[in-house]
């Protein structure tokens, strides 16, 4: 059984930084993409930022510049480095990945349990 485990969220002031870490465990063959996705209140989920396996990146406009995605492949871990944050970016931060499990001929979508990023003005 796959899971996928967030830690590094928390509480910080407005121009601060967190660094989140996901890591993926269990039966894995092999993963493609990883990413963070995020979820206000009220709102719906939205990505954040993604990473291919070779490591090309794509980050939401409202993010880019001030948020960095890596991934440590022989880790099955995917980080996310937040500087600069604002209010906007309060959000519950969920980590994703498209990934294969052993004994699987195909790729599916697992998600992580979710952290809580929380930004004070």
């Amino acid at each position: 059984q796959v899971q996928l485990v967030e830690s590094g969220g928390g509480l910080v002031q407005a121009g601060g930084s967190l660094r989140l870490s996901c890591a993926a465990s269990g039966n894995i063959f092999s993963i493609n993409a990883m990413g963070w996705y995020r979820q206000a209140p009220g709102k719906q989920r939205e990505l954040v930022a993604v990473i291919t396996s070779v490591g090309s990146t794509n980050y939401a406009d409202s993010v880019k510049g001030r948020f960095t995605i890596s991934r440590d492949n022989a880790k099955n871990t995917v980080y996310l480095e937040m500087n600069s944050l604002k209010p906007e970016d309060t959000a519950v931060y969920y980590c994703n990945a498209d990934l294969r499990e052993s004994g699987s001929y195909y790729y599916d979508d697992y998600w992580g349990q979710g952290t809580q990023v929380t930004v004070s003005s």
